[in-house]
This record gives structure tokens, C-alpha cells and sequence, in this order.
């Protein structure tokens, strides 16, 4: 007996693993996290699976679920949403699992921010302008950033942010990141991407708070900062460039 902890991506049934789908249609248990996953992966279910939503649950509770399966001998697949390497509280999960001596494994997922700049349709590295992008959020009510980790001293490396949990926060993100960017730099929010009701609120620093105001959106969302989400003149990678040398190309 394992839980299998799934990350089950940004939303879209069919964005997930081939792995993490016939996971889920092997276990006879399925948790997965109701308020945020989206339930058209559920089908990936065996019909006569015992499904729990664990968004109303309690870490103590969903632990009660884990001991119960490991005495029937049923593997459960555990889905939580976009990777399981950020923001999954699967942690905590994993050192309740040992406690027991419970088998556990990791199938990674499609994470959400990836699926929102394919939304957006860029690419988040531009050559000689941005080549790091930091996956970051701001202080919650679950989980407080550390004192090191703050947006302005992100921001101060010119990189571009991809800040998660933090649209109820948007202008904490706009009063701290302006005087870093300037008002003309370019945001997007991205909400619910690859959901069927996905939506993109592109805009700068100086007006995105407005348009935000325009089009709200709840929870589930992205935002994204950075000069190079606008930029179109930039030079071309060296990578396919005629004049480099690669071993694979084999050129003279």
C-alpha cells in the first residue's frame, strides 16, 4: 500500500502526467482537493472508488484517511493542483506519512504558471533582458514569507515574478513593486488558467489596479511582472543562430 501524491496541474483534465492519470485509475482511494482541483479528473477514477474531497478536512482528518487505507490495503491517489513541488502542503502530508511507516510517492505536475504563460502565449525568458523568473507570493494567513523574501528585493534583480496567492493583495504588490519597475512596466493576471473560464487582465503597474477593479477576479490567479512581458524587439538566441557551432549540428 502507497499514497501516491499527484500533482494534477493548473486545471484541464487532460493537462495532467500520463503517470499521474493511470495512478489515479489505479488506486482505490482518491483525496483530492476539492476548492482548487478541478472534479473533471475524476474520472480518471476506478468506477467503485471511494472519492473525498479534502477541502473542508483538517490535516488530522486527512491523516485519518491515510491509517484507514493502509489497514484495508488500498493505495490512494492524492491530487493536488499544478506541481507538487510549491505551495502543496504535501510536506507536512509526507512527514504524517513516515510517522506511520507509510510508503508514499511523488508524480510531478504541470505547475500553474507554466500554463498561464501559455495562456499569455510568451515565453518568460527573453535572450540578454530576463533569463530568471522567480516563483514567489506574499505573507498569508497560512504561511507568513520568511524577512529575506521580499518582493522589492526580487524585483531589485530585474527578473521577472510570477507571484501566486496574492490577488486579494494586488495593491501591496503594485505599492512595493513600482518603485522598483517604474509604472509603465508590464503586468498580466492570469486567472484559472486552462479552465474553461480562464481570463487575462493585461496592464502596467500604474493601471492594473483599475482594471482589476473593471474585471475582478477570486483566488486561483497569477500575476505576473516584469519588463519583458512586453518587449518585442529583442535579439535572437545564439542557439539556432547559422554561425554556432554545436556538436549536434556538425557544421565546419
Amino acid at each position: 500500500m502507497a499514497v501516491h501524491f499527484i500533482g494534477a496541474g493548473p486545471g484541464a483534465a487532460d493537462l495532467i502526467t500520463v503517470r499521474g492519470r493511470d495512478l489515479i485509475a489505479s488506486c482505490a482511494v482518491c483525496l483530492y482537493a476539492g476548492s482548487i482541483v478541478s472534479p473533471d479528473l475524476l474520472q480518471y477514477c476506478p468506477s467503485d472508488a471511494r472519492i473525498i474531497d479534502t477541502a473542508p478536512m483538517s490535516l488530522d482528518e486527512i491523516e485519518a484517511e491515510y491509517i484507514a487505507a493502509s489497514a484495508a490495503g488500498h493505495d490512494v491517489a492524492r491530487l493536488h493542483s499544478g506541481d507538487l513541488s510549491i505551495w502543496s502542503a504535501v510536506a507536512e502530508q509526507i512527514r504524517r506519512l513516515q510517522k506511520h511507516g507509510i510508503d508514499y510517492t511523488m508524480t510531478p505536475g504541470v505547475p500553474a504558471f507554466a500554463a498561464a504563460a501559455a495562456t499569455l502565449g510568451r515565453e518568460l525568458t527573453i535572450p540578454a533582458m530576463a533569463q530568471s523568473l522567480v516563483l514567489t507570493r506574499v505573507t498569508g494567513r497560512a504561511s507568513p514569507m520568511p524577512a529575506g523574501e521580499t518582493l522589492e528585493k526580487f524585483g531589485a534583480t530585474g527578473a521577472t515574478l510570477a507571484i501566486h496567492l496574492a490577488i486579494h493583495a494586488l495593491d501591496r504588490v503594485v505599492a512595493e513593486l513600482t518603485p522598483v519597475y517604474g509604472t509603465a512596466c508590464p503586468v498580466a493576471i492570469v486567472a484559472k488558467a486552462s479552465w474553461p473560464d480562464e481570463m487575462v487582465i493585461r496592464g502596467t503597474l500604474g493601471d492594473i489596479e483599475a482594471k482589476f477593479d473593471a474585471t475582478p477576479v477570486e483566488r486561483t490567479a497569477i500575476i505576473f511582472v516584469g519588463p519583458s512581458l512586453g518587449v518585442t524587439d529583442f535579439r535572437e538566441s545564439a542557439l539556432y543562430d547559422v554561425s554556432y557551432q554545436r556538436r549536434f549540428r556538425g557544421r565546419e
